[in-house]
């Protein structure tokens, strides 16, 4: 596209101001620039800055919401039994059904740590990084059932390059290098919330942000990830984020339930500790499975209670889901899928002056995409409950923040850790450390194997 022509579209979609300063940059930041505006979609620009995506009614909607079809860890009236699922799940995996969609675009900003999140070192024992920890988790199973497991990490324009450099210095920590596809999410501008103008980071770059962990969808098409899936006879995608040290990847039992309810979409979920916590609730609305944010459910509805004085809207989203290819690639081929979500954020811009501008408070509205979305789309959608102690762990804030923080996922992997050395038949002493590797043990039966009865009394790492 010439300069002339993107000119009278800008015009078209009356945002021509994003070309105040074109007679004043080089010819690379005027191609820099036109290549960051070629890939606007000025018309669905326009459909979201006027609203013609307006957001759901959630009172109406909470008003109706009922707990999902569930698996649940306390029940005995469950579709299927943990040891129908384990056996289901570990066929899949021996038959190299499952790959992993690792989504790990995330900076570690709020934790004081100025690089990706995969490279905050967690381990509480070892210092291991995000990055091994699930690597090796993943390795761990693929090794038990005698398979390769791709891995398809995606990363943001802020991560990428740190990423890819940082995974090359330490060999992918045991990745075979066509085990890792590593693709990079797509972005969407920040708009001026009063204008509806597209903002300026620099008189030659757009202010652009994350397109959010949606951006999955699109990216893995794009990025050829989809299709090296289809080529390797990938049915099924395992999906979790960096942030979760206690992700239990490729579990058999989540996959066995999964393939058993015959899913499109399967969802882990932790019980809520209280109406009020920040996360997504999986409900059931008319028969269709969705997530009402956190803080879009009007507390009256959170707090609703069933008989046995347990919350109504139990099941918490940890973003742990499981997904049929094929369902992945037929949502990516429809472009209205999964809706954009607005957030008004404090961003940082030139104005059409050239002055840097630093708000005050938020100024733009950013737009994301989110995979949870798939769930009303997906046929006969199942949660699986999950112990948090098991399997949750975020990352999210500093320490010093009561919850979410390093301080609480070490505290969660030392007490898993010490609980899987204990059932193997191992005594450690009150106040002593212990951080097992997955790939020392991937569980307390194969522990059992190599510490029959040990006496530990320091802190001490398996790896």
């Amino acid at each position: 596209m010439t300069h002339e022509e993107l000119a009278a579209q800008l015009t078209d979609a009356g945002q021509s101001q994003v070309l105040a300063f074109w007679d004043e940059l080089s010819a690379a930041q005027q191609s820099s620039l036109l290549a960051q505006l070629e890939a606007v979609d000025f018309e669905l620009i326009n459909q979201l800055v006027q609203g013609e995506d307006a957001a759901p009614d959630w009172a109406a909607l909470a008003a109706k919401a009922e707990p999902p079809r569930a698996i649940r860890l306390d029940s005995t009236g469950n579709e299927f039994s943990p040891d129908e699922a384990i056996a289901r799940g570990e066929q899949a995996l021996r038959d190299g059904q499952l790959g992993l969609i690792l989504v790990a675009g995330g900076q570690g900003t709020r934790l004081g740590f100025d690089h990706p999140k995969g490279m905050f070192p967690l381990g509480p024992v070892s210092k291991r990084t995000l990055f091994q920890i699930l690597i090796e988790r993943l390795r761990a199973v693929a090794n038990r059932y005698g398979v390769s497991i791709p891995m398809y990490l995606m990363t943001s324009p802020a991560t990428h390059d740190e990423t890819i450099a940082f995974l090359d210095q330490h060999d992918r920590f045991g990745l075979k290098e066509d085990e890792l596809q590593i693709f990079c999410q797509g972005v969407m501008p920040a708009i001026d919330a009063r204008t509806g103008k597209l903002l300026l980071a620099e008189r030659d770059s757009l202010a652009l942000s994350p397109d959010g962990h949606g951006g999955t969808l699109a990216a893995l098409v794009k990025e050829g990830c989809m299709a090296d899936a289809q080529k390797r006879n990938i049915e099924h995608l395992f999906y979790c984020h960096i942030d979760n040290p206690l992700a239990q990847i490729c579990d058999p039992k989540l996959i066995g339930y999964h393939l058993l309810a015959n899913s499109d979409m399967t969802s882990q979920a932790v019980k809520k500790r209280a109406a009020d916590e920040k996360v997504g609730n999986v409900v059931t609305i008319g028969g269709v499975t969705q997530i009402i944010e956190y803080i879009d459910l009007p507390p009256q509805y959170g707090q609703q209670k069933q008989g046995d004085g347990s919350l109504k809207l139990w099941a918490g989203n940890i973003g742990v889901h499981t997904f049929r290819r094929s369902f992945l690639e037929q949502a990516a081929s429809q472009k209205d899928s999964l809706p954009f979500h607005r957030a008004l954020k404090a961003v940082l811009h030139v104005d059409f002056a050239g002055t840097e501008v630093t708000p005050a408070s938020e100024n733009a509205i950013k737009f994301e995409r989110f995979i949870f979305d798939l769930l009303p789309l997906a046929q006969n959608a199942i949660v699986v409950e999950v112990n948090a102690g098991d399997a949750f762990a975020p990352v999210k804030n500093a320490d010093g923040d009561p919850t979410d923080t390093p301080a609480t996922a070490k505290a969660a992997m030392l007490a898993r850790d010490a609980k899987l050395l204990c059932d193997a038949g191992a005594t450690i002493t009150d106040g002593v450390g212990v951080e097992v590797s997955p790939l020392w043990a991937l569980d307390s039966l194969e522990a059992a194997t190599k510490c029959p009865r040990a006496k530990i009394t320091e802190a001490t790492y398996f790896g």
